[in-house]
């Protein structure tokens, strides 16, 4: 017997004129799908209109049999109806009943029990930080309702401002390995990581002020540094993000978090003295510096607790809104306005007055999907950068986010960040429209050293 061809026994069974005495074996698709194969052998070709159409001409191939099923069930037009663009959206955003238990609000059956009240410290936060701790940086760094649950990732990326959260930590990535990376390499804090398999070394402290929910953890870890003391004024925040550092399954640092205000309180209010006895390689403030502007005393604080247990040659990166690109919308605006305000579909920025002074410009600030009004203040640089020199701090960087893009796209180590963050895909394009990249380029990054002694 010859060896098995498919291709030649499928060419021999298949027909090859109109013939009753065709040769069909039992499994051959028209004899499952027809009672009749004479009937089947006699019916002419569907066509699908009676306009001619080009045919090729394969020598040892007759045209095709006809399809004619006797019992077929379903309407040719019941099946394979591309769904409409309206069906597409509304599909996209289906919840189903499960997943509205789960994030519906219970309510409970009324009780004849008196309820039980818990009783709150009288102490009260001063001045705006009421309204600021109920908002914390969410995973990508962008103002969030604190009262909001932290999703998951795939949640994550459905926001509607993704390119913009991405290109917030991409940004911050290229702050953290320009100027982090060389001073954990400087430190003097070093030893093996624990976690499952093979052990590696990690070097270096982090102070990371306004530590939020724990978006930058994935960065510190891959910076392998040995140790990072977390702070945030939302206690919602620190322990999302303790809980974020339990989850990490790749050898870890070490990890301590602690719930308090860094602009009224010192350090060693929220950690024990051990844990600031070693200084401070990288102290990282994100997109919540100008809080602390709200008032002299408050910024005077911040830098304290930044400086203080930094060690010399440690740097101190953050990011902040740009006062000369607030101010300059501000003076842009007509003077018969109703409301001192700008923005696009994304973001809005909505002023109190026109007085300008060094501390308590008060602005409220709204961003899609993350913000809704939060009070905030301008960072006049001239006066943060006077007050960082009297705390020992010299101006190593200082640049507008457009201008870190600029400077670090074609660099083979961002470049290929920013495909991998998904800031732009593979041909280059952006994930950002115009107006997340104009909501992006209102803030500036910065780099300070910690003056040698």
């Amino acid at each position: 017997m010859p060896a098995f061809d498919p291709v030649r026994d499928a060419v021999l069974n298949s027909p090859q004129e109109r013939s009753p005495t065709l040769h069909r074996r039992a499994t051959h698709l028209s004899v499952l799908l027809n009672a009749d194969d004479n009937a089947l052998a006699a019916l002419d070709p569907i066509r699908r209109d009676d306009a001619p159409r080009p045919s090729i001409h394969i020598d040892h191939i007759s045209p095709p049999t006809p399809y004619s099923p006797v019992h077929r069930i379903s309407k040719p037009s019941s099946v394979l109806v591309p769904l409409s663009h309206a069906e597409i959206e509304r599909f996209r955003a289906y919840r189903g009943e499960g997943v509205a238990r789960l994030t519906g609000k219970r309510k409970r059956a009324p009780s004849d029990e008196p309820e039980l009240v818990e009783k709150r410290p009288d102490k009260r936060h001063a001045g705006d930080v009421g309204v600021v701790v109920q908002h914390c940086k969410c995973p990508f760094h962008a103002l969030c309702d604190n009262s909001r649950p932290d999703v998951g990732v795939v949640q994550r990326l459905e926001s509607p401002i993704i390119g913009l959260k991405n290109f917030n930590n991409w940004v911050k990535s290229v702050l953290i390995t320009r100027f982090g990376h060389p001073a954990f390499q400087q430190s003097q804090l070093s030893g093996t990581l624990s976690g499952p398999g093979r052990p590696r070394m990690g070097r270096g402290k982090v102070l990371d002020m306004g530590c939020g929910k724990g978006g930058d953890m994935t960065k510190w870890s891959k910076a392998h540094v040995k140790e990072l003391i977390g702070a945030d004024i939302a206690a919602v925040s620190i322990d999302q993000a303790r809980g974020r550092w339990n989850s990490l399954n790749q050898p870890r640092f070490d990890a301590t978090f602690a719930a308090m205000d860094c602009y009224t309180q010192p350090l060693s209010k929220g950690f024990p003295p051990a844990r600031l006895a070693q200084p401070f390689d990288v102290v990282s403030m994100q997109f919540c510096m100008h809080y602390a502007f709200e008032t002299h005393q408050k910024a005077r604080c911040m830098l304290e607790n930044v400086t203080k247990y930094l060690r010399p040659g440690g740097v101190f990166i953050g990011t902040i809104p740009n006062a000369d690109l607030l101010l300059e919308h501000l003076d842009n605006i007509p003077p018969d306005a109703e409301e001192l305000s700008f923005g696009n579909s994304v973001y809005r920025i909505t002023f109190e007055n026109h007085e300008r002074p060094l501390f308590g410009h008060k602005y409220w600030f709204f961003l899609q999907d993350a913000v809704e009004n939060v009070p905030e203040y301008v960072v006049q640089w001239e006066t943060f950068e006077r007050m960082a020199a009297d705390h020992g701090l010299d101006l190593l960087y200082k640049k507008e986010f457009h201008q870190v893009f600029e400077e670090h796209q074609d660099n083979p180590e961002f470049k290929s960040l920013l495909v991998r963050m998904k800031v732009v895909d593979e041909d280059g394009a952006s994930a950002m429209d115009e107006d997340q990249w104009e909501a992006a380029n209102i803030y500036i990054a910065f780099a300070f050293a910690k003056r040698q002694q």
